[in-house]
């Protein structure tokens, strides 16, 4: 199943990093992506992610996904399908890892609010604040600012979704200081865990959502993907327990996922006839993703996921308050700049003094947020328990 090798991302002719580096000290035999990887495990950013929202807002229940731990799943999944398709498993996994790194405190509720605040200093997108991250707020070494990744990372987390034909701010400041090409599709390590990123949401939502009771197993199987693969599993393994075979159900799922990604990537890359990765950032589509009849069971998945977990009106009370939490503190640091930390005390103008507290608000953990509002805002209602 594997692909042309030339259209793997190759570390010897990587185009390199902004900021030339000598290569002095105890660094080991690693290359240019293996280190780019294990620059994204090490940061201050990657670890903030064990306590960030994956879909439950400030979960008690240690079962439940946060930003960590689904981005070692896309990883996985990820490099497990680079390594069937021929392609660079490290650049791949680094991607996986580093996708998430931009979320602001509470997922995507947090997001929304924290977007509405700065909308007189460009909005916030976690797409763009990923690439800011890296390039910008990580400063782990003396000579330059960011971690100072390849140009192939770069390249391949701002655009993992597609070209980018309308960058917000953040996003264009970056390409200013180094053109990541945004109009074309990105390699196909950066396809890949885009598709990686929908398999592990899909299913681990699914399971999440299972768990805590607010998915219907029943109504869940009326989709006909569900359908096969819980009948399948029934016949395999009669008699087994309703929990187990749930378990069975998401495992089948991304197995099934994943075995149609790489079957139709091989197909489009044979009939693109792509040699070299520059032949696949010139297709001008994407190459590696679901093919038609699967992409269409998986949009009604996600259509499902939508309607009976993700705008569920139980869950809204806590997501209203959430985006509360995140408002109110932009808005008391707006008011009176004293309360933020000496060093994100930004002196220039209204639009970077509004952008330095969006990055300090976009860098808390769900529970910093909470607790730097119960300091200087006032109580937060956030339920303890399963959610």
């Amino acid at each position: 199943m594997s692909l042309p090798s030339g259209v793997a991302a190759n570390p010897a002719t990587s185009r390199g990093r902004l900021h030339p580096e000598q290569r002095s000290g105890p660094r080991g035999p690693r290359d240019i992506f293996q280190r780019d990887r294990d620059r994204i495990v090490h940061s201050v950013a990657f670890r903030r992610l064990r306590h960030k929202t994956q879909v439950f807002i400030a979960p008690d229940g240690d079962h439940y996904r946060v930003r960590l731990t689904h981005s070692l799943e896309v990883a996985q999944i990820g490099r497990t399908m680079a390594r069937a398709l021929g392609l660079n498993e490290d650049l791949t996994e680094a991607l996986c890892l580093a996708h998430d790194l931009g979320h602001p405190p509470f997922g995507h509720a947090g997001e929304d609010a924290l977007d509405a605040a700065l909308v007189g200093a460009g909005g916030f997108d976690h797409n763009a604040h990923t690439i800011r991250i890296l390039t910008r707020l990580e400063n782990p070494y003396p000579g330059f600012d960011g971690l100072n990744l390849s140009w192939e990372a770069l390249e391949g987390l701002a655009k993992h979704n597609g070209p980018v034909a309308a960058p917000t701010w953040a996003l264009a400041e970056a390409n200013a200081e180094r053109d990541l090409e945004l109009g074309t599709w990105p390699g196909l390590e950066a396809q890949v865990a885009a598709i990686a990123d929908d398999i592990a949401y899909d299913n681990h939502d699914i399971d999440d959502g299972l768990r805590a009771g607010l998915l219907d197993i029943d109504e869940l199987v009326e989709l006909p993907i569900v359908r096969r693969l819980w009948d399948a599993i029934g016949e395999r393994h009669p008699g087994i327990t309703l929990e187990k075979r749930q378990r069975a159900l998401v495992r089948d799922m991304i197995g099934t996922m994943v075995g149609d990604v790489l079957a139709e990537t091989e197909r489009r890359v044979r009939d693109a006839g792509v040699e070299t990765i520059e032949e696949v950032r010139a297709a001008g589509r994407q190459l590696a993703g679901f093919s038609d009849a699967l992409a269409a069971e998986e949009r009604e998945l996600k259509r499902f996921l939508y309607a009976r977990l993700y705008g569920l009106p139980e869950l809204m009370p806590i997501r209203e308050e959430a985006q509360r939490v995140v408002a109110d503190l932009a808005a008391a640091y707006r008011a009176d700049p004293a309360l933020l930390p000496p060093d994100w005390r930004s002196g220039g103008d209204r639009v970077e003094q509004l952008r330095t507290l969006g990055d300090f608000i976009a860098g808390m953990t769900d529970r910093f947020a909470i607790a730097r509002h119960e300091d200087i805002v006032g109580k937060v209602n956030l339920p303890a328990g399963r959610f």
